[in-house]
């Protein structure tokens, strides 16, 4: 090979290489990072995989929170109305089990109406009391005419049997990606609020100001954390856990944010 070829051959293979870094580069600030809950993609570097995620890593009201030394307050009852369905689409979107609710369902916070968006579920708890974990912990997601989110957490611990939630259990989708319809069961909501089914409100709940536990994290969120947990048997913990397990984001800084609690709720629990 002549010399002049030689050095042509050399500078397109720079010229590559240059061209290469470049997009590689641009890639990193524009293309967004699947997030999760392993080392290299999760809590801790959410915040790094992408510009849409610098809340996560710079927000100064951020959930789950250690429930702990709350101020007692005279808080309004949550008034809710949720229908009980028969058509649901229970969803393995690979970071946990969510189950779309269809409309008609709603929280009042504030005189502030909130659709019931979706539930959802983390194992362990992501909130803890007094630096306790629960088994599982239950979101309800709402969201209102403006756009913002107001969130229902319950934290369930084992016990009995959970006969409201096994209509959810018997179709829990296995792999990630993968949903499953269901119309064949009934689920009532109002039988995981109230044992009952009869109470519209909740009236025994922690309240603070926070955020989105996962990717964008976003803030302003109105969080609700029923002071009560709910009972799953141990084979229904397990069997979730089969499935999705340690998907719970490490507990934040309050940051000089209030948390509330109604005035003679439970006074052990610091």
């Amino acid at each position: 090979m002549s010399k002049e070829r030689i050095i042509i051959s050399i500078m397109c293979m720079l010229t590559c290489i240059t061209g290469c870094s470049k997009t590689t580069e641009n890639l990193t600030h524009t293309e967004k990072v699947e997030w999760g809950y392993k080392a290299e993609n999760g809590p801790d570097v959410w915040g790094q995989l992408s510009p849409e995620y610098i809340l996560c890593a710079e927000g100064k009201h951020q959930s789950p929170i250690n429930l702990v030394n709350p101020t007692p307050a005279e808080l309004p009852p949550i008034r809710y109305h949720y229908d009980s369905v028969t058509n649901v689409a229970i969803r393995n979107n690979g970071h946990t089990i969510e189950v779309s609710y269809p409309e008609g369902s709603w929280i009042d916070v504030d005189d502030v109406r909130y659709e019931l968006l979706q539930f959802h579920f983390h194992a362990p708890s992501e909130h803890t009391v007094a630096g306790e974990f629960f088994d599982v912990e239950m979101h309800l997601v709402h969201k209102s005419e403006d756009g913002s989110l107001a969130v229902i957490g319950v934290l369930i611990e084992k016990g009995k049997h959970n006969a409201e939630l096994e209509s959810v259990w018997a179709h829990l989708p296995e792999t990630a990606g993968e949903t499953r319809t269901v119309e064949d069961v009934t689920i009532d909501l109002r039988l995981i609020l109230s044992p009952t089914g009869t109470s519209q409100t909740v009236s025994e709940y922690y309240r603070y100001d926070g955020s989105l536990t996962t990717p964008p994290c976003s803030e302003n969120v109105q969080w609700i954390v029923l002071t009560t947990p709910v009972e799953m048997s141990e084979a229904q913990i397990a069997a979730f856990k089969a499935i999705i397990h340690d998907n719970n984001r490490p507990v934040q800084p309050l940051n000089g944010r209030e948390l509330l609690v109604n005035v003679g709720q439970n006074r052990d629990i610091q």
